[in-house]
């Protein structure tokens, strides 16, 4: 800036194209040549008023503020307190900033502090290794009304490996769906790791006792962050953006039915974007190698028969997944200077 009010117009005058095409006033031309011909003087040191208490008297009302019968009030607490018994010092604001001067003006009480929490970088580079568990609410019949879908979801194939629907949002209801999901998919000890919200179901003593008991590692999200838990989030957008999703159940047995159904299709026919576009079951069942091939030879076909369609190479299916975080490490680039 101060080249270019250097640069712009002798001292007779300032152009006003030239201002105009860096955008400037010809006030602040005008003003920043003044400053820099005739510098502001370094601002004078603020004398010591002469009403100010001196130094022993400061000291005087600083003992009085340590007393043990003051040393818990506030300053204007003391003053009023000294006024009814005729004894005046100085002004509520001089002592606030007598006990300013001595550092002694903060917050008495032990304010909560939020912790911090670490944020959770979990991999899963095959089936069961990394679950995701959530529960959603479903309308009921009647306004307030609601059921509760709990859904577990392995992260690497996205298949559903365990879901319920229930009336109430409880540890205890958890504890026998998962012990199920654990013995259908032969889970090993010391293998999974089940990633949740910080729900109170999900944070619950059970909860906590029923993964230990099983050698299963938990996971938590942050508090209001939903990315932590994208994949049971993304989830249950997929359930509800469904066209046969209805607003309302009449009936838990109601909501119950369309999860089966809509379950089984999920797992067996829906072909995720995220997975290469297979299916949960393809990828859950190491079927993907042999899927892959088969949409390549497919694809091949297709390049022999009519290679004019498509422009600088063979076609490809989409690539198998390989792994699946949750929050992957940022890698830091070192700068050379």
């Amino acid at each position: 800036m101060t080249n270019a009010l250097a640069a712009l117009a002798p001292a007779s005058g300032i152009p006003k194209a030239a201002c105009a095409a860096l955008g400037l006033s010809r006030a602040s031309v005008q003003r920043r040549r003044a400053c820099q011909r005739h510098p502001p003087l370094p601002p004078r040191p603020r004398p010591r008023p002469q009403r100010a208490l001196t130094t022993p008297q400061q000291q005087t009302v600083l003992g009085l503020l340590h007393e043990p019968r003051f040393a818990d009030q506030a300053p204007a607490e003391i003053y009023a307190s000294l006024l009814d018994h005729g004894i005046y010092h100085c002004s509520i604001r001089t002592m606030y900033r007598i006990l300013g001067q001595h550092a002694e003006v903060r917050e008495r009480r032990g304010q909560l502090r939020h912790p911090v929490y670490q944020k959770p970088e979990l991999l899963a580079i095959s089936p069961n290794q990394v679950w995701s568990w959530d529960i959603t609410k479903l309308m009921g019949p009647a306004k307030w009304t609601y059921f509760y879908l709990y859904v577990i979801l392995d992260i690497f194939s996205r298949r559903v490996v365990g879901w319920c629907v229930a009336d109430a949002e409880t540890a205890s209801l958890f504890k026998p769906l998962f012990n199920e999901a654990v013995a259908k998919h032969n889970v090993p000890a010391d293998q999974l790791t089940l990633h949740a919200d910080r729900g109170s179901p999900m944070k619950a003593k059970a909860t906590a006792l029923l993964l230990a008991d099983l050698g299963v590692t938990k996971s938590h999200s942050r508090p209001h962050t939903s990315n932590d838990n994208p994949f049971s989030e993304a989830h249950f957008k997929t359930l509800k953006y469904q066209p046969q999703f209805p607003k309302r159940f009449g009936c838990i047995e109601d909501a119950q039915t369309f999860c089966r159904g809509f379950f089984d299709w999920y797992n067996n026919d829906y072909h995720h974007a995220g997975i290469g576009l297979m299916t949960p079951n393809q990828i859950h069942y190491g079927q993907a190698d042999q899927v892959y091939a088969a949409r390549q030879i497919t694809l091949n076909h297709a390049f022999s028969k009519n290679p004019e369609r498509f422009v600088n190479k063979s076609p490809k299916p989409p690539s198998k997944p390989t792994a699946a975080w949750i929050n992957p490490p940022i890698a830091k680039l070192k700068v050379q200077v």
